[in-house]
């Protein structure tokens, strides 16, 4: 559970920013962090070292030989799990999509003062583990359990509020939920939760939690700080807020050409070109369409299913390139209907931001 000390005094207030210009603090977050390379979205599975990463506190060097996973709180018949124990379950692996809350924060304005992601915050790997569902079943939660809380070794400051990072979720929630232990087909690293992980397929990336040391069931909602403080959609200061929990409909073009060192900005030779991206939805929805804005025409691009519920959707687009400035975006619908906007939808923290990708080509000669 939260630990609560004032060791830091968090900001008051809100922290101004101004578009386009970091602070030190976001630079240090950023260099700490990083996000997949948007070229690497010609592939199905990210590569390990592309995937992006959002770790909130250092990251705990834990052993395997002696990491124990505990099931505590309102069960009727809690255990506890070894490494060990857990390669020799069921095994399953599945392709799953991640993306950051926060993906998007940096093009919504005014932004929060926070890691400044802008596209990158988002992979898709092969994660292998086994089932949570049938664990939680095995330790017998009591009939007035209303959460089960996720618990990681990672531990904190945040507004001046220490805290290992957690979240929760209820039983209706647990379905494909899984405990891994591999990534790609190798050992997780360190970065990305080693030796024992949540993975939560359709949801935004916090409710997978790392470095997972316990499973707690709850008969009262869980309090922990970064799910009733930090993850929650808000119009303003002081609100309460709304959870935030599967993804939204967004897709990503990989830029075409090829970039200028300091602005990223893309030159390409004129004529025929395969635009190529990928687009995905929350809560295991499937994508249902995909639309490339050419010189001001939206045109339906080719859509080729992954076969996997959870994972991306890969599409394509010719473009006939002709000399001069352009600017490319893409929009996704999924099968129930929601739609990317246009323009960022509003948030305080910047969550959820998924606005089409805007992608600047100069044509010409190169």
């Amino acid at each position: 559970m939260t630990t609560r000390r004032n060791a830091f005094v968090g900001p008051s207030a809100r922290i101004e920013t101004e578009d386009g210009l970091y602070s030190e603090d976001e630079v240090r977050l950023a260099n700490r962090n990083s996000g997949v390379l948007l070229e690497s979205l010609s592939k199905d599975i990210t590569p390990t070292g592309l995937h992006y990463l959002l770790n909130h506190f250092d990251v705990p060097m834990l052993d395997a030989d002696t990491h124990v996973l505990r099931f505590s709180g309102a069960f009727s018949a809690p255990f506890e799990l070894s490494m060990a124990d857990i390669l020799a379950l069921p095994t399953v692996t599945r392709a799953v999509t991640l993306e950051c809350a926060g993906n998007g924060r940096a093009n919504v304005s005014p932004r929060s003062h926070s890691m400044p992601w802008m596209y990158e915050a988002v992979g898709t790997s092969h994660w292998t583990g086994t089932l949570l569902k049938p664990l939680i079943e095995k330790a017998d939660p009591s009939g007035d359990v209303v959460e089960f809380s996720f618990l990681g070794a990672d531990f904190g400051f945040d507004q001046g509020v220490g805290h290992h990072f957690g979240r929760s979720l209820t039983r209706d929630q647990l379905d494909d939920v899984m405990l891994v232990h591999s990534m790609n087909g190798q050992p997780l690293l360190p970065q990305h939760g080693a030796p024992l992980r949540l993975i939560v397929p359709g949801w935004y990336g916090m409710a997978s939690v790392k470095w997972l040391t316990e499973i707690e069931a709850l008969t009262q909602p869980y309090e922990g700080f970064q799910q009733i403080e930090v993850y929650r959609f808000r119009d303003a200061a002081g609100e309460p807020g709304r959870p935030v929990t599967t993804l939204r409909v967004k897709s990503l073009m990989v830029p075409p050409g090829v970039p200028d060192w300091g602005t990223r900005q893309r030159y390409l030779d004129p004529g025929r070109v395969e635009l190529v991206g990928r687009a995905w939805s929350g809560g295991g929805v499937p994508i249902a369409k995909v639309e490339v804005e050419l010189d001001g025409a939206w045109k339906t691009a080719r859509l080729e299913p992954s076969g996997e519920t959870y994972a991306w959707t890969k599409w394509s687009c010719v473009w006939e390139a002709t000399t001069g400035f352009h600017v490319l975006r893409c929009r996704a619908t999924d099968a129930e209907g929601h739609k990317q906007p246009l323009e960022p939808p509003w948030d305080l923290a910047g969550f959820g931001n998924n606005a089409a990708q805007k992608v600047q080509v100069v044509v010409g000669p190169l």
